[in-house]
């Protein structure tokens, strides 16, 4: 009788994606290397937050209004205040009453300092992975829909994270391709393309691949009806639509990521971008991973991936921390 030996892990890979721009969340991913014994980190897009929330100082106060809420507290509260601005994805800049009307009332002043406390908090995470990660560990950042482009010189400049957008690049055994854009949302966001365009694109990044390579693709858009891409139906007011007194669930993801997915067989589908739809599948050949987010409660979703030295697909672990 004969026995076969499961495959040796030639490559473990720590997957995750959709921080938003949560401080905490990225410092659990630079941890999660020696935490989970990776040998290459991957974070798969929309790293940036969602907005910016002024905050009024006056008299020896801040006050700023937090979804909805007003929130007031002692000056030398500001830290904690503004950490607690940072746990649901929102920036902050202090300001007087004067320089906070201004910034209010001129969307061009909102849209640049919003712009501007992402590239800052994006350079001093670029600045804590060199100091932080074993020189080991190769560290993978890329885009997703909710980026702005002004993020992408950030990443590409940053001597110790590695940001292949579009573009084919080797993680030891695999062939890692990445893609942060989707198909249409309700929030017109800036890597939006119908989908005929992102599977122009998708292709033009596979296309390139030797026949025999094992790939891995970094989609940022889940493939269409594979359960990683369940989420709410909303109406044209962006309110979830109630169907038999529950809210209709459907799927949100792309056809053009499920046809190339199809066709070119990656051995490993990463995914983001619909935070509620944690979920693994096989699409085709190939297993499709979602981690999920919930980085609003300071929990970073991941997972890990193992590969053998020939590049096959071995195993994953949902992780959460």
């Amino acid at each position: 009788m004969f026995f076969s030996r499961a495959p040796q892990r030639a490559l473990r890979v720590y997957f995750a994606t959709d921080i938003h721009g949560s401080d905490r969340c990225f410092r659990k991913f630079l941890a999660a290397a020696e935490h989970y014994e990776a040998d290459a980190l991957i974070l798969g897009g929309d790293i940036a937050g969602k907005a910016l929330v002024p905050i009024r100082s006056h008299n020896g106060t801040l006050s700023a209004t937090i979804r909805g809420e007003a929130v007031t507290v002692p000056a030398r509260e500001e830290s904690k205040l503004r950490a607690d601005i940072n746990r649901f994805g929102f920036y902050s800049v202090v300001g007087d009453e004067v320089e906070i009307e201004r910034l209010e009332s001129d969307q061009s002043l909102r849209d640049a300092a919003f712009e501007r406390a992402i590239v800052e908090q994006i350079e001093g995470w670029c600045r804590l992975a060199e100091e932080r990660l074993d020189p080991k560990v190769r560290c993978i950042v890329t885009p997703g829909n909710d980026d702005p482009t002004a993020i992408d010189p950030v990443l590409e400049s940053a001597p110790r994270i590695e940001s292949p957008e579009g573009k084919l690049c080797e993680v030891g055994p695999v062939l890692l391709a990445s893609c942060g854009d989707v198909t249409p949302t309700p929030w017109l966001t800036e890597r939006e393309y119908p989908e005929e365009e992102l599977q122009r694109r998708l292709e033009g990044i596979l296309d390139a691949a030797p026949k025999d390579s094992k790939l891995v693709v970094n989609f940022h858009n889940p493939p269409y009806g594979s359960g990683l891409d369940f989420a709410a139906e909303l109406d044209s007011q962006l309110r979830p639509i109630i169907r038999g007194g529950r809210p209709s669930i459907v799927p949100v993801g792309s056809k053009a990521v499920r046809d190339v997915i199809k066709r070119y067989r990656p051995v490993v589908g990463l995914h983001g971008h619909i935070h509620e739809s944690k979920a693994a599948q096989k699409v085709g050949s190939t297993m499709c991973l979602n981690p999920g987010s919930d980085y609003g409660a300071d929990v970073l979703r991941g997972v890990i991936v193992d590969f053998a030295a020939d590049g096959s697909y071995i195993d994953f672990l949902f992780t959460t921390g």
